[in-house]
């Protein structure tokens, strides 16, 4: 009985999409269960408002030089080993059916709809860096390192 009952459910939720059963919130932080990371619910520049359920305050864009201090930053605050995530890791939170912005606003409240930087660098133009943009869904590699963008970050568990 109980094998027929775990079988419902996967099937419950193969159903019902990946995003749905991708994410676990926790506070101010998700846990991505599709790959093993968690992420700041909030962009950089915001806190997360336990009594309002939301990141509050304004986003902080930033220049890859100033996203090192951010990084030391919410790792001394918050603990834990914070980074810029990868492009595929950012591009995981893309959310196809919904409106700007494309992210599941559920889980990552109040996310600008623009281009958010990743760690990678394109290979055949390495004086650029990747980006995901949450106002389209789409991936760019027009951002130079000098240039600000918003900022989410991500730790590997």
């Amino acid at each position: 009985m109980y094998k027929y009952f775990i079988s419902a459910i996967f099937f419950s939720l193969y159903l019902t999409g990946s995003a749905s059963a991708q994410f676990i919130a926790r506070q101010h932080t998700v846990k991505d269960l599709n790959n093993g990371t968690n992420w700041l619910r909030c962009s950089v520049g915001q806190a997360w408002d336990p009594k309002l359920d939301t990141c509050t305050g304004k986003i902080v864009k930033l220049d890859h030089s100033q996203i090192a201090y951010a990084i030391t930053e919410a790792k001394r605050q918050l603990g834990g080993n914070w980074r810029l995530p990868t492009h595929a890791e950012l591009e995981s939170l893309v959310c196809v059916a919904c409106p700007p912005p494309k992210i599941n606003s559920k889980y990552f409240p109040n996310i600008s709809p623009e281009a958010y930087w990743t760690s990678d660098k394109n290979a055949l133009n390495p004086k650029t860096y990747w980006s995901i943009n949450f106002m389209t869904g789409h991936s760019y590699s027009r951002f130079f390192p000098y240039q600000f963008l918003p900022v989410l970050l991500v730790e590997t568990k």
